[in-house]
């Protein structure tokens, strides 16, 4: 069964994603984010930026397909096109599709009301499907 985890009180939910990234990265998982279009585009230009000595091999739905095969981490708007990998991040606001095929489900979830009410749509979702969900608090400073 997947493991559901939500991160919450993000407050710069996109540098924190690439923090994540860069975690799991580092620990050889293979990665999908899947959000809106417009979200995967400003975490495309952020991974190129957000450290000076990280570079985070990734490539977007645009990519030829075997860049997109060889990439360990993928950002793609429909998650049913992410196969292959271990992590799902969710950066958008609706249940992903396919979701049970990952090993793991990272849930971010911003500090803004909107967020937060999709977030809990989802978290009913969940535990109305029978998983157990891991919360981590991010008003704490750290990843976990």
């Amino acid at each position: 069964m997947t493991r559901i985890e939500f991160h919450f009180n993000t407050v710069d939910r996109l540098q924190y994603t690439c923090r994540l990234l860069r975690k799991a990265h580092s620990q050889s998982l293979r990665l999908g984010v899947v959000g809106s279009e417009a979200t995967l585009r400003q975490l495309d230009a952020m991974l190129w930026t957000f450290s000076e000595i990280d570079f985070l091999a990734h490539s977007h739905a645009d990519d030829v397909q075997s860049i997109q095969a060889a990439s360990p981490i993928r950002l793609h708007v429909d998650p049913l096109q992410l196969t292959g990998l271990d992590v799902l991040v969710n950066l958008g606001d609706e249940v992903p599709q396919g979701f049970e095929k990952f090993e793991r489900l990272i849930e971010m979830v911003a500090t803004d009301d909107h967020g937060r009410m999709t977030a809990r749509e989802r978290w009913r979702h969940y535990t109305k499907q029978g998983y157990d969900l891991a919360q981590h608090d991010l008003s704490k400073g750290h990843l976990p």
